[in-house]
């Protein structure tokens, strides 16, 4: 099959190319296809514009109590130190094949725990809270800011990925630029850390193109209908 010719199956394997869910002999193969197939390429680098940004956000993930005894009890490894201790430990470790064949288990185990943990930490924001992302950067392409917006919460979180030097009369002011009419302001940023903003209903990448953000006077725009500044910062407003 071409999968050029079926639009939801190359999402589909893009998404899970990036994701890292594609594994063995699909994996290579699609990687060998990407090599001759520029749409392909385009989808798999358009998922990891979406995807990696949340990295940023993503909180760390550690196994419960209850996963580490769970997998004492499934690999017997107790039974396994046990025997351990009843020979001389050089000659354990060079003849004892029990005793690799349980760690490359509880290896393999805990890898496969982690990974399942990680991506379901990744992927809870991503459906269906978070529905939207920016990545905003300067006029060389350098990435500042990272905006998440969460359509369930009707808020966008904007993460500062590099501190702002800006005079203390100036303010930051984010602003939606639609695809039709006149941009309006969602309110003023910080030059670093991470803020929350309300999300209007209309600001969603249906209607809004992009999002800038202008350097202003303290305060903002003193014309709240249009920037007075120049724009700084600014990048497109995707759905995931």
């Amino acid at each position: 099959m071409n999968i050029s010719d079926n639009d939801s199956l190359l999402e589909q394997l893009a998404a899970e190319y990036v994701l890292g869910t594609l594994k063995g002999g699909a994996r290579r193969r699609l990687e060998t296809a990407m090599q001759d197939n520029p749409l392909l390429r385009r989808a798999v680098a358009e998922w990891q514009d979406r995807l990696h940004p949340l990295a940023e956000l993503a909180p760390g993930a550690q196994p419960s109590p209850q996963v580490w005894r769970h997998l004492e009890q499934q690999l017997n490894l107790q039974h396994l130190a046990a025997v351990q201790r009843k020979r001389a430990f050089w000659l354990s470790l060079h003849n004892d094949l029990s005793f690799w064949r349980g760690l490359g288990m509880a290896s393999t185990a805990l890898a496969t725990i982690l990974v399942t943990v990680l991506l379901t930490r990744q992927l809870e924001p991503i459906t269906p809270i978070t529905s939207y992302v920016a990545t905003l950067a300067d006029d060389k392409a350098q990435p500042a800011m990272i905006i998440i917006g969460d359509a369930k919460r009707r808020q966008l979180t904007v993460k500062v990925l590099t501190a702002q030097a800006i005079a203390a009369d100036k303010s930051l002011e984010l602003w939606a630029v639609p695809k039709d009419g006149a941009p309006r302001s969602l309110g003023l940023v910080a030059a670093n850390g991470t803020v929350t903003l309300p999300l209007p209903d209309n600001a969603t990448p249906h209607t809004i193109a992009l999002l800038a953000i202008t350097l202003e006077p303290k305060g903002g725009s003193p014309n709240p209908n249009r920037p007075s500044g120049p724009i700084v910062f600014k990048g497109a407003w995707v759905q995931l």
